[in-house]
């Protein structure tokens, strides 16, 4: 059975049948706003744009790795280019979806970062995921106002999901009414294991730059 996430909330990656969860995905899914138009006799479908992002850091929290989108080039504030693989190549993100489901849910994730704990580095000793709405001319609301926007870890592809682990439901969590930043949660190790923390702080933070420095000045450690 899934767990539902909780702000705070902390747990052990153990499945079901008691084997360790250390191949899969985490994923956002949202929809596009449809708004009526005419009078109500047509539609019209507004994007919304989410980023899925992560930071990795060593045991005294110094950043040894990061994904975002390419989009960015942060290179003359002194912050890295985006990329969509880990350089021990044990994280992955599929891709920018920059709309949303256009047709109601279908069930996939928008955004996802596959993740394979045997691979990642013997340094890294955090992983720290954040989301973002990305600014535009049609849609600069907050998450309250995106449909059934959700995060999830799940054992499957981009394309199947096999078995949904956890989930938390962004667009009924008061704390995001309001905001456009939010720290998900943090994997990391303990005595040899992986664990997962529910970071759940949301933040109005309008751009994506002020999101990563707070996650490298307050989620480091």
């Amino acid at each position: 059975m899934a767990i539902n996430l909780e702000k705070g909330q902390r747990i052990n990656l153990e499945k079901d049948g008691g084997q360790k969860l250390t191949n899969f995905c985490v994923g956002c899914n949202w929809g596009a706003i449809t708004k009526k138009t005419f009078f109500g006799l047509s539609n019209s479908v507004v994007a919304v744009d989410l980023d899925l992002s992560c930071l990795l850091f060593d045991e005294n929290g110094e950043i040894v790795d990061h994904i975002w989108s390419p989009a960015y080039n942060f290179t003359k504030i002194g912050l890295p280019q985006g990329k969509l693989d880990t350089l021990d190549r044990a994280l992955h993100h599929t891709g920018d979806d920059i709309i949303g489901d256009r047709n109601g849910d279908d069930g996939l994730d928008n955004e996802i970062i596959t993740v394979d704990l045997n691979k990642v580095n013997d340094n890294v000793h955090s992983i720290v995921f954040f989301l973002n709405i990305y600014n535009n001319d049609e849609y600069t609301g907050d998450f309250s106002g995106i449909p059934y926007a959700t995060i999830r870890m799940y054992e499957g592809t981009s394309r199947k999901v096999n078995s949904v682990f956890a989930s938390y439901n962004v667009a009924t969590k008061t704390e995001c009414v309001g905001k456009r930043a939010l720290i998900m949660g943090k994997l990391y190790r303990r005595n040899g294991e992986w664990k997962f923390n529910a970071i759940g702080d949301a933040y109005p933070d309008p751009t994506i730059v002020i999101t990563i420095a707070r996650v490298a000045k307050d989620y480091c450690k």
